[in-house]
């Protein structure tokens, strides 16, 4: 599943165009498969009102030709246009060719009839902004929404469906206007946009459905981003030779822990282990080792400690006990302080030394420790993974949490450039980018996950299916499925609010056995998508202009 931003969308549109694609037709697919979704969606249809919102560009239209489609359906259709339409334009023509009802609002004093409408409706089509606009919402569009929204919060049951994104999520980043309404289902035409992958967005799209409109089969540009799924996050896993050992599948060390955040060694320990790993190591520091016992699988490798985690002779210690290592986690629970800061410089100074190390991934307090050693990726040559969550993103970056959130795929993508590596920025809609720009990503949201530990857990993820001889991007993307399904595993037996990171590792041999394809995964990453194969859709054409005549098949 291909994920688009707002140009590499209209790129796409003008090159179909380029190519001898018929506008008026690719407008009547648009509107086509927004009201066979909504059909689906309110599943008896006859007699019943469907309101369609509509606003001034090509999403208006799509609005209108579906419209035009649910009365052939079966169902009452009114379209409530936020302004007139030009005389030759399209919509227009379709509105009165066939005989539409509908409202202008700038005619609808105190909105009235929209409030009579609403109420009355089984199901509504957000039509009115579409990809092209992420300008703050006022005026009539933010009064529409304003009245749409308490119809939804009233209790009366009706689907909303959004054509493109829901109006007021911007495309691009999932930022939401404060008028924004979610919807119950989202038709994306051609390609979903990115921003529904990227958490406000996310939460406000509901079902995400794709429908194809015949777009080249061979884009002229490249589409860089796209959806963790099932099949991707398989593929990258090496397969378990039956007759294989314990060096056959690797050996991860994981240094991490100190007397204050014991827990997180362990945590990741097992994860690495739950993944598959040969052999794993805990390299914690001398002093947290009794407090290590609950994960007996595990070797273990103190380390010199002052003050309850690890100091500077800690790295030498590490280092040398490195040889023969294939993956190395640093950073959970080891706690900040001067020393860990020391311990991060001598590590780091001495990685390359280590032959056949595979990767380094870097979590939690490794982070921290690194974000006041500007140019700490350019002393090691060794492939990296960084795992850090939106807090630790922006000490990295030297910025804010909200501006990391406000924009998460440009720094992941940025940051995994300026250090050479892979960065797995954590949170909901998890997002896994490269040196190249490429970025794979969740669209896995569970609050169970908002709890102190889980992100230990990913680290060893990911950490052990590098031992196993994962590629950094396949070992993550692996480690970020794995993690949401053992995650959905726990939530469907306690709920979203009781379940603990130790729950994680109890349902990840499940979770495991799962990504092998020996069941049924539980989770859908995508939010659910589905479609109807050979219908699509337009929806805003990128600024493609109206007072296109004659809609085939329309007569």
């Amino acid at each position: 599943m291909k994920l688009v931003t707002v140009a590499q969308m209209r790129a796409l549109e003008a090159q179909a165009v380029a190519e001898g694609t018929d506008i008026d037709n690719l407008l009547d697919q648009a509107g086509l498969a927004a009201a066979q979704e909504t059909w689906m969606a309110m599943r008896i249809i006859e007699d019943r009102l469907v309101l369609v919102l509509a606003g001034p560009g090509n999403n208006g239209s799509d609005g209108v030709i579906a419209a035009y489609h649910l009365r052939d359906m079966g169902a009452r259709v009114h379209v409530y246009l936020l302004e007139a339409r030009p005389e030759d334009d399209t919509a227009w023509q379709v509105l009165h060719d066939h005989e539409i009802p509908f409202t202008l609002a700038s005619e609808d004093a105190d909105y009235v009839q929209l409030e009579s409408l609403l109420s009355d409706a089984a199901a509504v089509l957000d039509a009115l902004l579409g990809t092209g606009s992420n300008r703050p919402i006022e005026g009539p569009m933010a009064d529409i929404l304003d009245r749409l929204g308490a119809a939804r919060e009233s209790g009366k049951r009706m689907e909303l469906v959004a054509l493109d994104v829901p109006t007021g999520v911007d495309a691009d980043t999932g930022r939401v206007d404060p008028h924004t309404v979610a919807a119950d289902v989202t038709v994306g035409f051609g390609y979903v946009k990115v921003g529904l992958f990227q958490s406000p967005g996310r939460r406000y799209g509901g079902q995400i459905v794709r429908a194809d409109i015949g777009l080249p089969a061979e884009p002229a540009i490249e589409l860089s981003y796209e959806e963790i799924e099932y099949r991707m996050a398989q593929r990258g896993v090496p397969e378990r030779p039956a007759d294989g050992h314990k060096g056959t599948f690797g050996r991860a060390v994981v240094a991490a822990g100190s007397t204050r955040f014991p827990g997180a060694a362990v945590l990741a320990a097992e994860a690495c282990a739950r993944a598959g790993t040969g052999l794993t190591v805990i390299a914690a520091p001398e002093v947290a080792q009794p407090l290590l016992t609950r994960f007996p699988d595990a070797v273990h490798e103190p380390l010199p400690s002052t003050g309850g985690t690890v100091n500077g002779e800690a790295a030498r210690a590490l280092l040398r006990a490195l040889p023969g290592t294939d993956a190395l986690l640093v950073g959970p629970g080891l706690g900040h302080t001067t020393d860990t800061e020391e311990f991060m410089r001598g590590l780091i100074a001495g990685l390359d030394g280590i032959e056949g190390l595979r990767a380094v991934v870097l979590d939690a307090d490794a982070l921290n420790a690194l974000a006041g050693q500007p140019g700490w990726h350019e002393r090691f040559q060794a492939p990296r993974v960084v795992t850090p969550h939106p807090g630790e993103m922006a000490r990295l970056l030297g910025t804010t949490v909200e501006d990391v959130q406000n924009d998460r795929l440009r720094h992941a993508t940025e940051y995994a450039a300026a250090i050479g590596g892979v960065v797995v920025l954590k949170g909901a809609c998890t997002i896994i980018a490269t040196p190249d720009g490429q970025a794979r990503i969740s669209g896995a949201m569970n609050s169970m996950l908002a709890t102190g530990g889980t992100g230990d857990v990913l680290a060893g993820l990911i950490t052990g299916f590098l031992a196993q001889g994962c590629e950094p991007l396949d070992a993550a993307t692996a480690a970020v499925w794995t993690h949401s399904e053992a995650a959905s595993l726990v939530t469907k037996e306690y709920g979203e609010a009781a379940g603990l990171a130790q729950d994680l590792l109890r349902t990840l041999p499940d979770a495991r056995r799962n990504l092998e394809g020996r069941s049924t995964s539980s989770s859908s990453l995508g939010g659910g998508m589905s479609g109807l194969a050979g219908m699509g859709g337009m929806g805003g054409l990128g600024g493609m202009g109206g007072g296109m005549p004659g809609i085939p098949g329309m007569g």
